[in-house]
C-alpha cells in the first residue's frame, strides 16, 4: 500500500508545501512580514557595512578582521537561503516548493550554520595565538593560513551536510509533501517522509551534536587558555586590554549558542508545534542581526572604520585635532 500511496523522490515529482506557523492567524501576515523584513533589511545592511569597512580601511586588514568578513559574509548567504522565502509565504501565500529547491535550500542552510560554527573556531584560535603566543603570532597568523583556516572551514561545512540531504532525498514523499515549518529545514523535511523516519532523524541529529559541541569544545579550551594567560599579567590595564579584544567574539560564541539552545529546548520539550517552528526561526534570525551590532558598538576599530565612511569629514576634522 506505501507503493500506492507514496512517489519515490527520485522522480522528482514531489511538491512541498509548506505549513508555516500553523496557528498565526491571518491578519498577523502582514505585521509578521514587516516585522521580518525589517530584521533581513538590518542583516543585510549591518553585515555589508562591515564588510566595506574592513576591506576599505587598511587598519583592519589583520587576521582577526579578516576572519570577521568571513562571518559576515556567512549571515547574509545563511538567511538569504530562508527569509526570501519565508517573506514570499507571508505576503503571496507563496507555500509551494520544488523537489530541488527544496532539497538546495535544506542543504544551503544547514551548510553555513556549520560554517558559522567552524568560523567562530577559527576567530577563538585567533584570540588564543594573539594572547597566549603573542611573538609568534606574526608567523604563525599569516596570510596564507588564515587562507587556508577560513577555506578549511567552508569546505567541511559544505561536505558535512551532503551525507543527510541525499539520504533524505532517496526517501518516499506524497505527491504533495506537507512541512511543518517556513522552511525546508532537514527534520520538518524527514518529518514529511512517508517512509521509516528514524535512522534519518538519528543521522541528522548525530551531525547536530557533532556540528554544534565539538566547535563550542574547542571554542572553550581556546578560552581556558586565554584566561590563564590573562590572569597571569601583573597590570590590570594590560588584562583589560586582553579581555577587551575577546569580548566582542564571546558575545558572538554566545548569542549563537543561546540560539541553538533555544531551538534545542523548543524542539525537545512538551511544547506545541509552533513553539518548534519559532525556536528553528529564532535560530536563523537572531545571530545575524546581532552579530553587527556586538561588532560595530563594542569593537573601537570597526567603529572608528564605519564612522570614517558615512562621515569622511567628520573623521578629517578629528585627526587634525
Amino acid at each position: 500500500m506505501e507503493s500506492i500511496a507514496c512517489n519515490r523522490s527520485e522522480d522528482s515529482s514531489t511538491i512541498f508545501y509548506l505549513m508555516g506557523i500553523p496557528s498565526l492567524p491571518k491578519p498577523l501576515f502582514l505585521p509578521v512580514f514587516f516585522v521580518f523584513v525589517l530584521l533581513y533589511l538590518l542583516i543585510l545592511a549591518g553585515n555589508t557595512l562591515i564588510l566595506v569597512a574592513v576591506v576599505a580601511e587598511p587598519s583592519l586588514h589583520k587576521p582577526m578582521y579578516f576572519f570577521l568578513v568571513n562571518l559576515s559574509a556567512l549571515d547574509i548567504l545563511f538567511t538569504t537561503t530562508t527569509i526570501p522565502k519565508m517573506l514570499s509565504l507571508l505576503l503571496f501565500g507563496d507555500r509551494f516548493l520544488s523537489f530541488p529547491t527544496c532539497f538546495l535550500q535544506m542543504y544551503l542552510f544547514h551548510s553555513f550554520s556549520c560554517s558559522e560554527a567552524f568560523i567562530l573556531v577559527v576567530m577563538a584560535y585567533d584570540r588564543y595565538v594573539a594572547i597566549c603566543r603573542p611573538l609568534h603570532y606574526p608567523v604563525h597568523m599569516t596570510p596564507w593560513t588564515n587562507a587556508a583556516l577560513a577555506a578549511g572551514a567552508w569546505i567541511t561545512a559544505l561536505l558535512l551536510p551532503i551525507p543527510a540531504v541525499v539520504q533524505t532525498s532517496h526517501m518516499a514523499f506524497d505527491n504533495i509533501a506537507h512541512i511543518y515549518h517556513c522552511f525546508c529545514d532537514h527534520l520538518a523535511v524527514v518529518q514529511a517522509s512517508c517512509s521509516d523516519t528514524t535512522p534519518q532523524t538519528f543521522l541528522g541529529f548525530c551531525i547536530a551534536m557533532v556540528v554544534s559541541f565539538l566547535p563550542l569544545l574547542l571554542v572553550l579550551i581556546s578560552y581556558a587558555h586565554i584566561l590563564a594567560a590573562v590572569l597571569c599579567i601583573s597590570s590590570r590595564e594590560g588584562r583589560s586590554k586582553a579581555f577587551s579584544t575577546c569580548s566582542s567574539h564571546l558575545l558572538v560564541v554566545g548569542t549563537y549558542y543561546s540560539s541553538i539552545a533555544i531551538a534545542y529546548v523548543a524542539y525537545r520539550a512538551d511544547l506545541p508545534l509552533d513553539f518548534h517552528i519559532m525556536g528553528n526561526v529564532v535560530y536563523a534570525i537572531l545571530t545575524p542581526v546581532l552579530n553587527p551590532l556586538i561588532y560595530t558598538l563594542r569593537n573601537k576599530d570597526v567603529k572608528a572604520a564605519i564612522t570614517k565612511i558615512a562621515c569622511p569629514q567628520d573623521s578629517k576634522m578629528a585627526g587634525k585635532h
